[in-house]
């Protein structure tokens, strides 16, 4: 099962994930959603999220900018990382993802 990971404020795409208010995490199964849950994000501490997201079962995780560092630590947590993903609805870019149309750019976070 693959679980994709959105980073939410305000209903949309957070441009800065660390500082997100929650994360969508949807449940994929055979190119379909199965489930979605809302997460309350924990606090912002550099390197965190990449462990609680994995705990949580994350497979991928679209965002709009993030640091170097952190795309490496999700990937040391077999993470798939999409960035430079643009700000619409976390049901809008999963679906996106599922028919593989996904916009990316380049990475929104320059630290």
């Amino acid at each position: 099962m693959t679980k994709v990971a959105i980073p939410v404020s305000d209903g949309i795409l957070s441009q800065h994930f660390g500082h997100c208010q929650h994360f969508t995490l949807y449940h994929i199964s055979d190119g379909a959603i199965v489930n979605s849950e809302i997460l309350d994000a924990p606090p912002h501490q550099p390197g965190l999220l990449p462990k609680w997201l994995a705990e949580k079962g994350a497979t991928d995780i679209l965002a709009g900018g993030m640091g170097q560092r952190a795309i490496a630590i999700f990937h040391q947590f077999k993470i798939n990382v999409f960035v430079g993903v643009p700000g619409k609805s976390a049901d809008d870019l999963v679906k996106d993802y599922l028919q593989g149309i996904l916009e990316t750019n380049e990475n929104a976070c320059d630290h």
